[in-house]
């Protein structure tokens, strides 16, 4: 039975761990940080091929990662998890299939490691080129989402990093079997299988350890609710780049379509509800309330959504749920959505920027002066026009897979792929001239 045969693979996995001394996070920590070495220096083929043969593993032992994953659905349910975790923690065949796409999506990616970012020849000779390097050791700290096992660990490889994941109690066997499956194709096309450690079996001692690991890991970058982010964020030593909660916006102005209003803000909002990308709040012209939202909220009525709506809106049809401020800074991850009108453009830009996380926002316009005002003047990490939301993705926009979705405005912003993976250095070239 393929459920039998996953317990013994991840028990001898822990006895190579302990045969080769990594018995602590601590030495997780220093093997990642030498197989970091090996990475950096690594030609774009020999990632390629490891990357290959991880694509490969995963579909060869697809069953076996199943039955992981059946372990941690049985105990998700037991503890009552939501529908929508227990979707985001579920792996099928069809699921693992994707998996291997994206990883082989990143094979085909451009490797960033060696761009020249810029250069120049200073008067006396000196050459400077700017070069784009790894950064070493990126962990990832993430809540029952086995699939950023994958994504992560992908992305790292192709830009040169060793990756070291703390991936969440309620995913801890699916995760365990990826990250064997990774480390044995790793082994077999000849990198360093060290290159990504996990620390799940730690617990939250690992995960703090983690976020101790200043000098052994370079970069943190944690996914998940809007309580694990905050925590890493105010806890770490280790620079953390912030991914954010998805209180995420859909505005109808006054001049928008009803069917397209009506298919983008469906798309947004049901077409996955579990995810950051997914819609969280309605907007609606006040001039346009009338017209868009009997037809608007009458078809997310119809596909199961819970609408929570305020006077205004429910002044305009019946039957609705009143919103509070609770509403409004609610990432739901559900079939339920905050509705509210609005004046005009300038009230629904002033009420995005009290409510929203700064991830995305939509306008449905056939405005130009109205879609290039939302452009410029919403500070979100992604801004759009007359688009769902849910195309906020590293796969959608070209990048394989994304590492996460950052909010900040530090180095990185929007779905973070191979180049935010990546830091530079600076390569000087003399003949010998010496500074007066």
């Amino acid at each position: 039975m393929p459920g039998v045969r996953s317990v013994p693979r991840l028990l001898r996995m822990t006895d190579v761990l302990e045969d080769r001394g990594l018995t602590t996070a601590e030495d997780r920590f220093r093997a990642a940080k030498a197989a970091s070495t090996a990475l950096a220096t690594a030609t774009t083929v020999q990632k390629n091929r490891g990357l290959e043969a991880i694509a490969d593993a995963l579909l060869a032992r697809s069953a076996e990662i199943i039955a992981a994953n059946a372990r941690d659905l049985d105990a998700a349910r037991e503890n009552g998890l939501s529908t929508g975790l227990i979707d985001r923690l579920t792996l099928d065949e069809r699921r693992i299939a994707a998996l291997a796409d994206a990883v082989l999506a990143i094979v085909r990616l451009p490797d960033p490691v060696g761009d020249v970012v810029r250069g120049s020849t200073l008067p006396n000779g000196l050459h400077l080129t700017q070069v784009r390097v790894p950064f070493g050791v990126i962990g990832a700290i993430y809540e029952a989402r086995p699939n950023v096992t994958v994504d992560i660990t992908a992305l790292a490889l192709k830009s040169g990093n060793a990756v070291v994941l703390r991936g969440g109690t309620a995913a801890q066997h699916s995760n365990a079997a990826l990250v064997a499956v990774v480390q044995d194709a790793l082994a077999s096309a000849g990198l360093p299988a060290d290159a990504v450690q996990t620390v799940d079996e730690f617990g939250r001692e690992g995960a703090a350890a983690l976020m101790r690991a200043r000098g052994l890991v370079d970069l943190l970058v944690p996914r998940g609710s809007a309580g694990l982010i905050r925590t890493v964020v105010e806890e770490s030593t280790v620079p953390v780049i912030e991914t954010g909660a998805g209180v995420v916006h859909v505005f109808l102005d006054e001049s928008a379509d009803v069917e397209m209003a009506t298919s983008i803000v469906l798309n947004a909002k049901t077409q996955r509800v579990a995810v950051c990308n997914a819609a969280e709040t309605l907007l609606v012209h006040a001039a346009a309330a009338e017209r868009l939202l009997p037809p608007v909220l009458g078809a997310l009525q119809e596909a199961g959504v819970v609408l929570h709506a305020d006077d205004r809106t429910r002044a305009v049809v019946d039957g609705l749920l009143p919103a509070t401020d609770e509403d409004w800074a609610a990432e739901y991850y559900s079939m339920d959505l905050a509705v509210a009108v609005v004046d005009d453009l300038d009230a629904a830009m002033g009420h995005i920027a009290q409510w929203s996380t700064h991830h995305t926002e939509s306008i449905v316009t056939e405005s130009v002066r109205s879609a290039e005002r939302f452009l410029a003047e919403v500070d979100s990490a992604v801004v759009m026009v007359n688009a769902s939301t849910r195309f906020t993705d590293g796969g959608e926009f070209g990048f394989g897979a994304e590492v996460g979705i950052s909010t900040q405005k530090l180095h990185a912003r929007g779905p973070m792929g191979l180049g935010e993976l990546t830091s530079t250095k600076w390569l000087v070239r003399g003949t010998g001239q010496i500074r007066g």
